[in-house]
């Protein structure tokens, strides 16, 4: 439960954020495309589960044909498949698949199986698994390397019934968790709130399949095979056109939010003339960690614009951060405490409602906790 709020907070801070920085009907199209990779899920002589008698391997194929089939229609998306027919494709050959067509999003798309009348649908982000449950989906859906040829040599040793290898993968990942939360948060949204399915939530698991790729990624459970409703739901073609949709959307308002988030062609609502005078507060000592640099991220979009003051509502000092597809945008740069907070109220204050401190030791980011736990000067 600790886990599911966290994962919870850290997707509607990102949510809130982004949401502040656009107005997503007037958003202008990109000239670049945006390039979406889709992945079905098992394929040729591995079916994946066959709970009630379904083959797991050809529901996900009809409902990753489905989303692609929809966002073609969009001429900003590429759409890329990892299959488009029933053949075994190995993980490692999934994640290059992804690398070599530059994506910004890896969407993989299952359906679970458990001995009981368990339902529902979850959405796993790359992560260390919380408890045994998260780590048995994550040893089922990684056991698929032992019908490839040449594991041991492609996945360096890695064993999906080992804790420690498990572990070991989510190096090289984190820097998309961020975004990867927020799609996944996205997609279990329109599940939950549009097809009423039961909410397992967004859940973190260390996949092979998703630390195979360098950019956002999520894996869907659509629902249990193994259910005799749900299964039947899925094997239909309502369930799995219902399921397309919603992923599809979710991608979609994904790119929205992540989208021309900045630049003064948005619209940001009025901007104050001034700055809110602040009540006068007691004087509080400066707190400077030595070691920290302190940033306040106010905005994050796919598109690099320039560090000038117009863009960013009149705030100077502005930098920025690639991480993956995304572009990260901080206003200030100090390693005193006292100053960052001062300058997010100044950002706040400029229209920035949702912006927030992020800290830096040694040139990569770093919990803000951690850096508060150094000791000052």
């Amino acid at each position: 439960m600790q886990t599911n709020n966290i994962l919870l907070f850290v997707s509607l801070t990102i949510l809130l954020t982004c949401a502040s920085f656009a107005t997503i009907d007037d958003a202008p199209k990109r000239t670049e495309k945006f390039v979406v990779v889709l992945d079905a899920g098992h394929g040729g002589h591995d079916p994946g589960n066959l709970g009630n008698g379904y083959k797991e391997k050809d529901i996900a194929l009809n409902i990753v044909l489905k989303i692609g089939e929809a966002l073609e229609k969009y001429p900003n998306i590429e759409v890329v498949y990892t299959r488009k027919k029933d053949v075994f494709v190995d993980l490692f050959e999934r994640g290059r698949i992804a690398n070599k067509a530059k994506a910004n999003l890896f969407v993989s798309v299952h359906c679970n199986a458990h001995h009981s009348q368990a339902y529902g649908t979850e959405t796993f982000v790359l992560g260390v698994h919380r408890n045994q449950t998260n780590f048995e989906v994550a040893k089922k859906e990684n056991s698929v390397i032992f019908l490839e040829d040449d594991h041991e040599t492609k996945y360096g040793g890695f064993n999906p019934n080992s804790p420690e290898s498990v572990i070991s993968i989510l190096i090289g990942q984190e820097e998309y968790l961020e975004q990867s939360i927020l799609l996944a948060s996205l997609i279990q949204g329109n599940f939950t709130n549009k097809l009423k399915r039961h909410n397992r939530d967004v859940k973190q698991a260390g996949l092979i399949v998703l630390h195979q790729t360098v950019m956002p990624s999520v894996l869907v459970e659509v629902g249990f095979l193994t259910n005799k409703s749900e299964g039947a739901y899925l094997n239909s073609l309502k369930g799995q056109s219902d399921m397309a949709t919603s992923i599809k959307e979710a991608i979609l308002d994904y790119k929205k939010f992540v989208d021309q988030n900045v630049g003064d062609d948005m619209l940001f609502g009025s901007m104050p003339s001034e700055i809110p005078k602040q009540p006068d507060q007691p004087e509080q000592p400066d707190q400077i960690y030595s070691d920290i640099t302190f940033k306040v991220q106010i905005a994050a979009s796919s598109k690099k614009v320039a560090l000038k003051p117009f863009n960013f509502k009149g705030l100077d000092d502005i930098s920025v951060e690639k991480q993956g597809g995304l572009y990260r945008y901080y206003y200030g740069s100090t390693s005193n405490y006292k100053t960052i907070e001062s300058l997010q109220k100044t950002a706040q204050s400029k229209g920035y409602p949702s912006s927030f401190i992020v800290a830096f030791k040694d040139n990569k980011r770093i919990a803000l906790e951690d850096a508060l736990k150094t000791p000052t000067n």
